[in-house]
């Protein structure tokens, strides 16, 4: 789950990190309160939208008057920013974040992420802040530190002198470094981040470190037990059908193909989309019913589906172990016949009752195709969806 960035800067704040005063603001009117309120001499209007590339996209403004912010929040709001992150649709600014401007002299790159690789949590520090940090791995790669974190031993001396020195801050600043990584890691742990990114990070011209600007991504996983941040949410930055998908315990993702797919288990989902571009068609999403889909959700899996103008065919690939596979034939004839499908429909099934799930779409009357294995039903929901 990601949050705005004035709510992580929030959070952060509460683990001591230093981070510009700011507002946030959903209207114009609250726009201009917000910086009166501030009374900084240079005030940033700042779009909020869960993506990166703001700046560039024209989304982040530097103003030094009361009318300059409200003719900034007057055009950023409701206005939609394309970035190299939103894709081409880009995403609607309902919200700004009115800041106090700062005195940069160094813009600096900090990050905490879990590397799965290794099971630990990583520090990524870079001198070349500012940028996108994937470009900077591929030009300059000698200019990151990569430094992995022992969870059962935590943030340790050792850790921030190395950060400290790639980053060259010295003196007054390089003491601040102390409290400051110990405030994002005491952050990234107990509020279960799945990712802090500080971009940039900046030495102000008095010699302060200060997150100018800052991105936090959570673990789904742990959510359960992190009700404030999940009720820090914005339902309007995430895709419709992956929302709605999460109501029916679905995990839904959208890709950009044609044949829709409805699988049981997220490996077998995997091969599933890897087998129909072997095939030479396109997955228009990734979709899990689980191992305990009912009649209902399987419908609702359908609807979801063919919400996307871009479904041509589905196919629906099903190996029942603790999955029942005349449950999923019966939530396969159910949904078809309710929502009219007239788009092409193969259906693959393996394992508990398949004879009887078979039987169960043999005499539904339905224009269903059986398949045999998977790479069977993928050629077959291959030449329905090309027409052959």
């Amino acid at each position: 789950m990601n949050i705005h960035e004035h709510q992580a800067k929030e959070l952060l704040r509460g683990f001591g990190v230093a981070v510009p005063k700011g507002i946030a603001a959903f209207t114009v009117d609250e726009a201009v309160s917000a910086a009166k309120k501030l009374g900084s001499d240079v005030t940033v209007v700042k779009a909020q939208i869960h993506a990166g590339g703001r700046g560039k996209a024209g989304g982040v403004k530097v103003v030094t008057s009361a009318v300059e912010v409200k003719t900034e929040a007057q055009r950023i709001l409701g206005s939609t920013l394309v970035t190299h992150q939103t894709g081409p649709a880009g995403k609607e600014v309902q919200r700004l974040y009115i800041e106090e401007g700062c005195d940069i002299a160094t813009e600096l790159y900090l990050s905490m992420l879990v590397d799965r690789s290794s099971s630990q949590i990583t520090i990524i520090a870079s001198t070349e802040g500012g940028m996108d940090i994937e470009a900077v791995a591929a030009e300059t790669p000698e200019r990151i530190l990569t430094i992995s974190i022992d969870p059962a031993t935590g943030l340790k001396p050792h850790h921030i002198r190395s950060v400290a020195n790639a980053l060259k801050l010295t003196g007054t600043t390089g003491k601040q470094a102390s409290g400051f990584l110990s405030g994002i890691y005491g952050a990234f742990t107990k509020l279960d981040a799945s990712l802090v990114e500080i971009n940039p990070l900046v030495v102000t011209r008095s010699g302060d470190l200060l997150a100018l600007d800052a991105k936090m991504s959570f673990d789904d996983n742990a959510l359960f037990r992190q009700k404030d941040v999940l009720a820090l949410r914005d339902l309007t930055e995430e895709d419709e059908s992956e929302v709605k998908a999460s109501e029916f315990d679905l995990n839904y993702i959208k890709l950009d193909g044609t044949i829709g797919c409805m699988v049981n288990g997220a490996g077998l989902a995997m091969a599933t989309m890897d087998i129909i571009k072997l095939e030479g068609g396109e997955p228009a999403n990734f979709l899990d019913v689980g191992g305990s889909a009912t009649t209902e959700r399987v419908t609702e899996a359908f609807k979801i589906i063919l919400s996307d103008k871009n479904v041509e065919g589905i196919l629906v690939n099903i190996f029942g172990g603790i999955m029942r596979c005349d449950v999923i034939a019966e939530g396969v004839v159910e949904a078809a016949r309710t929502l009219g499908l007239t788009k092409p429909l193969v259906v693959r099934l393996e394992g508990t009752n398949v004879e009887k799930g078979r039987q169960i779409m043999d005499e539904s009357g339905l224009a269903i195709i059986s398949a045999d294995n998977l790479g069977d039903a993928a050629k077959k929901i291959v030449a329905a969806v090309k027409g052959a």
